[in-house]
């Protein structure tokens, strides 16, 4: 989408209300959920604390998070490392947790920045098949 420096990253932060343009306005219709590298994940937090902290933050009720915490273990493949703080993750550890819960959110708009650059040949595979189901059910996904 363009050089090192163009401005995806702000773009993605901006339509994921994460960032407030400096001018103009933005209209969005549906929930955004943003994956990046990073993905506004908090180091000193465990796993499951960040699970529960980033999707309190997109309004889930704690019950929502609740029947959604296993489904996002179980697909990130983390059972054993769930309950370290992720300072202690790899790369690609920290986005199979973005990944897990970007899709359990079930954004309409899924904005993927840089975020599937790490990791392992068959979690890749596994992020193309829900990125393939989100296609078919009419989602908007943008890749930075």
């Amino acid at each position: 989408m363009g050089l090192n420096g163009s401005g995806k990253s702000t773009l993605a932060n901006i339509i994921a209300n994460q960032l407030a343009p400096t001018s103009g306005e933005l209209e969005s219709k549906g929930t955004v959920s943003l994956l990046a590298i990073g993905s506004a994940l908090k180091p000193n937090l465990t796993g499951v604390e960040n699970i529960q902290l980033k999707m309190l933050m997109m309004d889930f009720k704690q019950k929502e998070i609740d029947e959604r915490i296993e489904k996002i273990i179980e697909f990130t493949e983390l059972e054993e490392f769930i309950h370290q703080p992720i300072k202690h993750y790899s790369s690609g550890m920290r986005a199979r947790l973005g990944f897990g819960i970007a899709i359990q959110t079930s954004p309409d708009i899924l904005i993927i920045d840089e975020a599937l650059s790490v990791g392992d040949s068959s979690f890749y595979q596994k992020c193309l098949d829900e990125i393939e189901r989100m296609k078919v059910e009419g989602k908007t996904i943008l890749f930075l």
